[in-house]
């Protein structure tokens, strides 16, 4: 399993924008081949910094899903909002703790 771990910091005045994108195709990306888990997250004390994490069964299925067609779109929409530059990280996921 390969997990993708992605900060994105929003202009305060934008931050609807990006939950309306989000909502609307976050159905698109958990179908999307080999994405197994996708979850958004916001920070308690900086509401303008949000985190994704997806679940990937492989590194090479989130390099399509970056590649397709479906990212570029969201990606066009989304990079236009930020207040900071996004930041990521891919780890392998180990194990799940009970």
């Amino acid at each position: 399993m390969f997990v993708r771990i992605v900060k994105l910091s929003f202009q305060p005045d934008k931050i609807e924008e990006f939950l309306g994108n989000f909502d609307k195709n976050k159905e698109s990306i958990r179908n999307f081949p080999g994405c197994r888990l996708l979850e958004l997250y916001r920070d308690k004390t900086n509401t303008d910094v949000f985190f994704t994490y997806s679940y990937w069964d492989s590194e090479e299925n989130l390099e399509l899903y970056r590649n397709s067609d479906l990212f570029k779109g969201i990606w066009e929409k989304t990079k236009v909002l930020f207040n900071d530059k996004p930041m990521a990280w891919s780890v392998d996921k180990l194990a799940t703790l009970s």
